[in-house]
């Protein structure tokens, strides 16, 4: 038995009727040969690997009246069945056929009562190939872990044998007493705990605001704090770099509103090697070039809805905190910078290098309160009170009445960059599929593999009834940019089949 970290739980707590916290990965596969079974050699292998795969076999236990975090033990009742699905697509068997049942598959939430995964093997795409759609709770794995248990269950080469089964126990079920005894141990200690974060980040921001000695930050507080959210306070001292956390609502759009638990999923999928080559040429990263992608499609998209507001919106970006040397790598390991958006740029260079300057004042972030300050934070917050606050957010419709600081989620996620295969059959593509919530009824992935691109968008249906469109503008954001660079093509952009069927 194994307690969940504060920063695991935490996607748990943020679930509501319509906010789910699973995260999905869509995997398109070519068939081995022509009387390859997807379902059978899925259903396969996945029964080898449960004994080798942690995050595939444990249940949640949770404690009483959401006293403290809850449990992972070894499922005891463990049912591959439930596990692993079957499904055909009508024809013609397109990809927006494709796109609308991963839609309503990860428009319904996990039954806790079982290991947080579900497997859904897709059959009838008019191509030939099948595809694997995989959902799993955010608080099992990040999506660098997801990347790991990716690698594990695939093989480098197609005629990798096949894994031998580990056999595995499942564990007995604790008691409530045995929960609550653990849990007034830990609410001994957890309010000691608590003081002392505190009383680090205080110091944490009194070095970055240039306090150097304890007398003066009693008296520089309140300056120092003002400097931290950009409300003024003292002149910088020479050398120094202000830092500002965005705390003012971000500019509304039409998606930063109540949702509904009802989905839409677009795909597409880019270059690599292009991007890398727009990004030699521009001199900065593959994450600015993301960023910029994503920021010209936004900025058209409204322009387009005639809703482009005169402020630049702002994106929520995780940043992976892995060393590689976790003990545990299925848990979160994951922070986030807030990055401004220059949407109300009209030049496509002056944008991009906006958003390059926008991602370095970002990433400074870090310096300020880092990520394992927030993890810890997460730790010591009492699980009841986290619940009852996201109730009482979603019953009261905050989101229709404050916006949040940030207006979307942004994440770039690097993937396998060798050719992979799941039981012999070739992997294609794999598109993220990630999560949305109230007041961000909007999600960006990218998800590199080989020397592709893969582009997953999601919304709320309602909110973002044209996702489609959307996503093909940042296709066409990427013409903008070449033709801005001057840059030139390395290779052809992978061919159009992750879209809508032309009849649509």
């Amino acid at each position: 038995m194994k307690q969940l970290t504060g920063l695991d739980a935490s996607f748990l707590y943020m679930e509501s009727p319509t906010t789910f916290g699973h995260v999905n990965g869509l995997a398109i596969y070519e068939r081995p040969s022509e009387d390859f079974d997807p379902f059978q050699a899925t259903y396969e292998r996945i029964g080898a690997m449960i004994g080798r795969l942690e995050p595939m076999r444990r249940r949640l236990v949770e404690v009483p009246f959401n006293l403290d975090h809850p449990y992972w033990i070894d499922d005891p009742d463990f049912d591959l069945d439930y596990h692993v699905r079957h499904i055909g697509l009508a024809p013609p068997g397109g990809f927006d056929q494709l796109g609308e049942q991963v839609s309503r598959i990860v428009g319904r939430p996990m039954d806790r009562s079982h290991p947080l995964w579900e497997c859904y093997v897709m059959e009838g795409l008019a191509d030939g190939r099948w595809a694997m759609l995989t959902k799993t709770h955010h608080a099992t794995i990040d999506g660098a872990s997801g990347v790991l248990l990716l690698g594990l269950m695939t093989d480098t080469e197609p005629d990798a044998p096949a894994p031998e089964p580990v056999e595995w126990e499942g564990e007995a079920v604790p008691s409530d007493g045995e929960l609550l005894q653990r849990t007034m141990n830990h609410l001994a200690v957890n309010p000691v705990k608590g003081m002392r974060l505190s009383l680090r980040v205080v110091r944490d921001l009194a070095d970055v605001a240039g306090i150097t000695s304890v007398s003066s930050m009693a008296t520089a507080t309140r300056d120092a704090l003002k400097s931290v959210v950009g409300g003024g306070g003292p002149s910088d001292r020479e050398g120094s770099t202000r830092v500002n956390i965005p705390l003012s609502p971000a500019p509304p759009t039409r998606w930063n509103k109540i949702i509904t638990q009802h989905r839409r999923f677009a795909m597409r999928s880019a270059s690599l090697a292009n991007i890398k080559a727009l990004k030699s040429a521009a001199g900065c990263t593959v994450n600015d070039i993301v960023i910029a992608m994503c920021t010209g499609a936004l900025r058209e998209y409204l322009l387009s809805h005639d809703e482009l507001p005169d402020d630049p919106l702002r994106a929520m970006v995780p940043v992976s905190v892995r060393t590689g040397d976790e003990e545990d790598p299925w848990t979160n390991r994951v922070g986030a910078i807030i990055c401004e958006l220059p949407t109300n740029e009209a030049n496509p260079l002056d944008r991009l290098k906006r958003c390059h300057e926008a991602m370095e004042d970002a990433k400074r972030q870090f310096d300020l309160i880092p990520a394992d300050t927030i993890a810890e934070f997460a730790q010591v917050s009492p699980p009841l009170v986290a619940a009852a606050a996201n109730r009482l957010q979603s019953r009261l419709r905050l989101a229709d009445r404050w916006n949040l600081p940030i207006n979307v989620v942004i994440s770039n996620v690097p993937g396998p960059r060798q050719q992979l295969y799941f039981a012999g059959a070739r992997l294609d593509d794999y598109i993220p599929v990630s999560t949305i919530t109230d007041d961000m009824g909007l999600n960006i992935t990218v998800h590199s593999y080989l020397n592709r691109l893969d582009i997953g968008l999601i919304a709320a249906r309602d909110l973002v009834p044209d996702l489609w469109d959307l996503v093909d503008l940042h296709i066409d954001e990427l013409d903008v940019l070449f033709e801005a660079t001057s840059a030139e093509r390395v290779e052809d952009e992978p061919p159009a089949e992750l879209r809508r069927a032309d009849l649509l």
